[in-house]
């Protein structure tokens, strides 16, 4: 059953996957669609399709870390020209806490913040148009932007290069059975991430203020 529905996804192959995941990589940072869906997501597809043949490891790969480190530069781009005005719209004026956090992250760390946000679905979404509207210069932003994507595209690829070579060994039932942990494992972190990443960003509940401590 989660075979027949995983089908037309792990059936990708060629071009229609390489532009896909490289698509939904480079959307993620260029125009903040990690918001709704984390690109991990995509990088672990470009490896289960590496492994059932459908494109080759090497250029899932050079794929997903290009179209990261493309993604990255078009969001500082976008970040130096209209950050301000950015930061004002829905998605973001919602997430002030964690923006200036972010701010900070970057005013004390620079370029390391720039590589460490690599690895948060939050911060990969908002650091590179941040570091353009902070006036981060670009030849400080780049070489963290594409040590960051080298590391993260090669991590995420590689694992669902290696998840998929695991499915591809069971078989009938026992492969219906693995499909179906890894999407509830998936699900599952997914769930959890959005609620860290929404504590990150609200801070502490109104129950956790003074005026509501009843020791207070």
């Amino acid at each position: 059953m989660i075979s027949r529905l995983l089908q037309p996804l792990l059936s990708l192959h060629g071009w229609e996957a390489y532009a896909l995941i490289g698509l939904l990589v480079f959307a993620e940072d260029a125009v903040m669609l990690g918001f709704v869906f984390p690109g991990e997501t995509a990088a672990i597809l470009g490896g289960v399709l590496a492994s059932r043949g459908g494109v080759s490891l090497g250029g899932i790969v050079a794929v997903v870390v290009l179209c990261a480190i493309v993604g990255d530069s078009v969001g500082y781009a976008i970040g130096d020209r209209w950050g301000r005005q950015l930061v004002l719209l829905g998605p973001l004026r919602n997430r002030q806490k964690g923006i200036d956090s972010a701010l900070d992250l970057l005013g004390r760390r620079g370029a390391i913040a720039v590589f460490v946000g690599r690895f948060s679905a939050f911060l990969r979404a908002v650091i590179p148009g941040l570091a353009g509207m902070s006036k981060m210069r670009y030849r400080i932003f780049l070489p963290a932007n594409a040590a960051g994507g080298i590391c993260w595209g090669i991590l995420f690829v590689l694992l669902g290069y290696f998840v998929g070579q695991r499915v591809e060994k069971a078989s009938g039932i026992a492969s219906d059975i693995l499909l179906g942990l890894i999407v509830v494992v998936v699900v599952v972190l997914f769930v959890l991430h959005r609620r860290k990443e929404k504590r990150d960003v609200e801070g502490p509940s109104e129950a956790a203020t003074p005026e509501n401590d009843p020791a207070g």
